[in-house]
């Protein structure tokens, strides 16, 4: 782990005490867990890959009456 400095105004620290004490938790640790969060959550998520990586037709989605015609008919 990396070593860093936050300076927190008075408020903050008083909540952050309690909210350690209350999970058993050292006050660094409930700091971790609540940044990995959100960090995870400020992330953009990733993009499929694997759109386009099949071949067929192109315009499908411009023309899927054309290619639905006739499916599910006995």
């Amino acid at each position: 782990m990396k070593k860093t400095t936050v300076y927190l105004d008075r408020k903050t620290d008083r909540d952050l005490d309690w909210r350690a004490a209350a999970e058993g938790k050292s006050k660094a640790q409930v700091m971790r867990e609540a940044l990995a969060d959100w960090v995870k959550e400020m992330s953009p998520q990733p993009r499929i890959t694997a759109i386009g990586v099949f071949e067929g037709p192109g315009d499908v989605a411009d023309n899927v009456d054309r290619y639905l015609e006739g499916l599910g008919e006995d």
